[in-house]
């Protein structure tokens, strides 16, 4: 399942030499070690895509976001943009804005999630979001979003170092076994 995964990756995924054409991208297409797959640039890319992609739930920011994150951490841009799409709709409405108000009102904020919830379903206008803001909900969700979205970056970047050292791990024992059955035939 994870070869198809990374196979379908290498297939859909931009090449930098096409983002070179690109006059906003070229800045970050010239920058080679932000493409590479290392195990420094990985578990890097990993976390600012996770905290970028929960923080900050507008889809176009998240994207732009995480790639701009990975200059400074020298993470990998694809990676990064891939972990963005973990806050997917059903993900963000019911995970990570109820989490994340809850998270918050244990901080002593008072918000209620049906609220926030309604002004979704009713399609609230731009005003009503920015009357939304002026309450106590506003604290919560924000403050809930940024501590679930550091968790996650932590978790992450963990779980993909720990990851990247098994696939490694295991590409030298086939590599070394390869090798022995070579040396040592039937």
């Amino acid at each position: 399942m994870f070869d198809r995964i990374v196979t379908w990756a290498r297939a859909n995924m931009p090449k930098r030499e096409h983002l070179e054409g690109n006059r906003f991208s070229r800045p970050l297409a010239a920058r080679h070690e932000l493409w590479r797959f290392t195990r420094r640039s990985v578990p890097r890319g990993v976390a600012a895509g996770l905290f970028v992609g929960i923080f900050a739930l507008i889809p176009g920011v998240q994207i732009v976001g995480a790639a701009l994150m990975c200059v400074p951490v020298r993470g990998n841009i694809p990676l990064a943009v891939l972990m963005t799409f973990v806050s997917i709709p059903p993900t963000t409405l019911f995970v990570f804005l109820p989490g994340a108000v809850w998270v918050g009102n244990s901080f002593g904020f008072h918000a209620d999630f049906s609220t926030i919830s309604e002004m979704v379903t009713r399609g609230a206008s731009v005003g009503d979001w920015f009357a939304w803001l002026g309450t106590d909900a506003a604290p919560s969700l924000i403050i809930g979003l940024f501590l679930i979205a550091v968790v996650s970056a932590v978790v992450g970047y963990f779980l993909s170092a720990i990851g990247w050292r098994w696939w490694t791990a295991r590409k030298h024992r086939a590599r070394k076994l390869r090798a022995v059955a070579r040396d040592f035939p039937d």
